[in-house]
């Protein structure tokens, strides 16, 4: 007998969706700047230029929208979360913005010369079917090109998770990893091997190292506005524990002081991330 196919959604994606409902805005005005850091070069490594047909998949607020119109790129821009789409449209009015999911996507086989998904692998419970799927509206030929946060992460980028440990906070059991038989290693190789295996070829991936200007606030207002599984887990602390977080965090945070009198919270995080590309 044969077995079903397995769901395409999981409870890990259930969850993601909770994580960002209606959090469009505290995300853009913390996580999200952070987050178009390396757009640049993420659309370089995908090839856009004028007249590519590109797809911006898990869009956001619309910067990588933005900046492939910018090229004069012809771009289709999708999102999970409609208040990230109600930005999208604002950021990017050039670009077609649906309301779409992974690993199910609303459009034709080989529709796009380029996709690109910035940090959005991170956020899908089945990455091997996501990456499937990316690959299956791309045309032969076309590049795929995303970005994912390292498994060996900067120490900036471990602030936040490093006060929350240190009040004692716990992580609702709910909000529980991928599974194991989803999951794949955060490194390099791991990133280029899960490309291969979606069936794209001539995968290739490297390490993004930058520091990321934010202020001792700011960098705290995305946690504290419940943006991700980082804010649901704050969120989900008594006041008490809250509040020491956000002491420990104030203590931790005084080794990325930039010391510049002008903005005496000003804050330069390190972080590290990983850059992958693909033809089908």
């Amino acid at each position: 007998m044969s077995q079903a196919a397995p769901s395409s959604s999981t409870a890990f994606d259930a969850n993601e969706r909770t994580a960002w409902a209606g959090r469009g805005d505290a995300y853009a005005a913390s996580f999200g700047r952070l987050c178009a850091r390396p757009v640049g070069e993420l659309l370089d490594a995908a090839g856009v230029s004028a007249g590519s047909r590109v797809l911006d998949v898990g869009t956001g607020p619309g910067t990588v929208a933005a900046a492939a119109g910018a090229r004069g790129a012809r771009v289709t821009a999708v999102d999970a979360e409609p208040s990230m789409l109600e930005l999208a449209r604002r950021h990017a009015p050039q670009a077609r913005a649906l309301l779409a999911t992974l690993p199910e996507l609303p459009f034709q086989d080989g529709e796009f010369d380029a996709v690109v998904a910035n940090f959005v692998l991170n956020h899908v419970g089945r990455p091997l079917l996501a990456l499937a799927e990316l690959r299956r509206v791309l045309r032969p030929g076309g590049r795929l090109a995303l970005t994912i946060w390292s498994g060996s992460p900067a120490p900036g980028q471990t602030l936040v998770p490093r006060a929350l440990q240190a009040a004692g906070a716990v992580r609702p059991p709910h909000l529980g990893p991928l599974d194991p038989a989803d999951d794949f290693p955060r490194t390099t190789d791991g990133l280029a091997g899960l490309l291969t295996a979606a069936g794209l070829r001539e995968a290739d991936c490297r390490t993004l190292d930058f520091d990321h200007a934010t202020t001792l606030d700011e960098w705290w207002s995305g946690p504290a506005s419940g943006v991700a599984t980082i804010g649901l887990t704050l969120l989900a602390q008594s006041p008490e524990v809250r509040a020491a977080a956000r002491g420990h965090y104030e203590r931790l945070a005084a080794e990325y002081r930039t010391g510049d009198p002008s903005t005496p919270d000003a804050l330069l995080l390190p972080h590290r991330a990983l850059l992958a590309t693909a033809l089908r």
